[in-house]
């Protein structure tokens, strides 16, 4: 089970932070992503963690402005957004998947786990 949250209204250039809570997962043995998608877009990945093996980026929009972390301890992970921009206005979600990221990267299909999303409006 996963549960997104921290979405809400900002103005171009604040921040947010989500977070997904998660149970039934391990860190190590799974990959965990975050994407998004806009109203009449294709979903998206942005990024994805598996335990040690550190977090990697996928899209190229959101690199030095996104950050994605996770709390083992707490069996969450986070998406920190900051200098955010009115084109990354969408519900983001975040999922899961029992293979790592180096083998599903953050391919929406591959993904089996997904948590409802939490919706992201940035206002210019």
């Amino acid at each position: 089970q996963l549960q997104a949250s921290g979405g809400g209204l900002v103005q171009a250039g604040g921040s947010l932070r989500l977070s997904c809570a998660t149970s039934g997962f391990l860190f190590d043995d799974y990959a965990i992503g975050w994407f998004r998608q806009a109203p009449g877009k294709e979903r998206v990945g942005i990024s994805c963690i598996t335990g040690s093996e550190g977090t990697k980026y996928y899209l190229a929009s959101v690199k030095g402005r996104f950050t994605m972390s996770s709390d083992k301890a707490k069996s969450t992970v986070y998406l920190q957004m900051n200098n955010l921009k009115p084109e990354d206005t969408a519900v983001y979600y975040c999922a899961a998947d029992w293979n790592h990221c180096a083998v599903v990267g953050t391919n929406v299909g591959r993904y089996d786990y997904w948590g409802q999303g939490t919706q992201v409006t940035v206002s210019s």
